[in-house]
């Protein structure tokens, strides 16, 4: 891609958002919540959505027709972190036949008596699709690891459940991800970075908006009274498992509009790679199109153009 299209200023923006793999993370030194483009606002964001959405829905397209990759998108944040947000917008344009979000919480007893990476498996894209994860399979080393009676209800041996279970754990996400690219599909790991501040602001908007009352449980300031643990599972979950193959992208997500641009940009950015083309035609394919074609344009009614489509190509023709 040329330097002077878009592909070349989403590479230069997501840059400082990229897990550098092999470098060991401090989120609260390495991350800030509140980044933004220095001069870019708020009413010039919604233009440069715009741009990316729209990117997405014509590379999307070509995913699709070509039928060669999929593309898994990872969401992990804490509570009010912008995550169904993000999926509301920035896939706001695109054909939501090759889209499927799944959402993941408490496991059920059924996935409970498999393996932790069982129920994330059979919610894989096919080949020219999209999937996202609402929270994945990075809850086994987050909110596991933050609540470890958790681990017991996995129904583990107690061999795999003892010293070094965390280290384990990164090395078979890091292995299975590993696994999946080599296969076609590409994983793209989001992490929305919120401030503690930040958190508490909107939970008080979702108590004190009726319409956002259903958004909220006690759960939820539980789970605040932990957030210096979940500093720690995250800085080293991001340490651990951030790879040449499946990088993670740490989006600062205190402003609601930079980080919509920001996962865009990320999701764009992974299929401008990919570089997906519509499939070609071979000629005996081309002759059948053809043969074809000359029959419907013999059915044109009396008075009506053989081929309607391409007489209104010629006359919009500059």
């Amino acid at each position: 891609m040329a330097k002077d299209e878009p592909g070349a200023n989403i590479a230069e923006l997501i840059r400082p958002l990229r897990v550098k793999p092999g470098s060991r993370v401090n989120l609260a030194r390495d991350f800030d919540p509140a980044y933004k483009l220095a001069g870019l606002t708020k009413k010039e964001s919604a233009g440069l959505l715009r741009t990316g959405i729209a990117m997405l829905a014509d590379y999307q397209a070509r995913l699709a027709a070509q039928d060669t990759y999929g593309v898994l998108v990872c969401l992990q944040a804490l509570d009010a972190g912008g995550k169904d947000g993000t999926i509301r917008h920035v896939m706001s344009g695109v054909n939501p036949q090759g889209v499927q979000v799944s959402s993941f919480k408490v496991p059920s007893a059924e996935e409970l008596d498999h393996d932790y990476l069982w129920r994330y498996a059979r919610r894989l894209p096919a080949r020219g699709d999209i999937a996202i994860f609402n929270r994945s399979h990075y809850e086994e080393v987050l909110v596991v690891r933050v609540h470890p009676d958790n681990l017991d209800r996995e129904k583990l041996p107690p061999a795999c459940k003892g010293k070094g279970v965390w280290e384990r754990r990164y090395r078979e996400i890091n292995d299975w991800e590993r696994y999946l690219t080599d296969n076609g599909i590409k994983v793209v790991k989001l992490f929305l970075n919120l401030s503690r501040e930040e958190q508490r602001v909107r939970f008080l908007k979702r108590i004190d908006l009726p319409e956002k009352n259903w958004k909220f449980s006690a759960a939820d300031a539980r789970e605040r009274e932990r957030w210096d643990d979940y500093q720690v599972a995250f800085s080293q979950m991001l340490s651990a498992t951030s790879t040449a193959w499946a990088p993670w992208y740490v989006i600062p997500a205190d402003r609601k509009w930079f980080a919509r641009i920001c996962a865009a940009a990320v999701i764009a950015q992974t299929l401008i790679d990919i570089d997906p083309h519509y499939p070609q035609l071979g000629k005996e394919e081309r002759r059948q199109l053809l043969e074809v074609k000359a029959e419907l344009e013999a059915q044109a009614p009396k008075g009506a153009p053989a081929d309607p489509f391409a007489a209104r190509s010629r006359v919009s023709a500059p």
